[in-house]
């Protein structure tokens, strides 16, 4: 019995999370336009404007978070230990990003198919 008690509730829960995850989804497409990201990333995440400008889209939502938020780290002047990336560009477009919009932005991109790993 417990264990079905449980498995109804974490059916339940992933439900809830699923239509989040669906709006998180919408909100970090337009946030990604919004913010230009587009101009050098393209509009689906992986077609650059310059091939030294990394390919997003497929990569992992936790590890776009962490580098955006090491760019605002390193735009806002945190010290080095602080784990930070400086990049004059990134850091201009990144200051203008709440921890929602970061959240949101990562979760679309890492959403998206890409060259950078097959999916099961």
């Amino acid at each position: 019995m417990k264990k079905l008690i449980l498995a109804l509730a974490g059916s339940a829960v992933l439900t809830m999370a699923s239509g989040v995850n669906a709006a998180d989804l919408e909100a970090g497409k337009a946030a990604f336009e919004k913010f230009t990201c587009v101009t050098c990333h393209g509009a689906d995440g992986k077609t650059s404007t310059l091939p030294s400008y990394p390919i997003l889209a497929g990569q992992h939502q936790d590890y776009l978070e962490h580098a955006l938020k090491s760019y605002k780290r390193g735009a806002a002047g945190a010290p080095d230990t602080a784990n930070i990336r400086k990049n004059a560009i990134m850091g201009a477009m990144v200051a203008q990003l709440s921890p929602t919009d970061i959240k949101n932005i990562s979760a679309w991109l890492s959403s998206l198919p890409s060259p950078l790993a097959v999916r099961k």
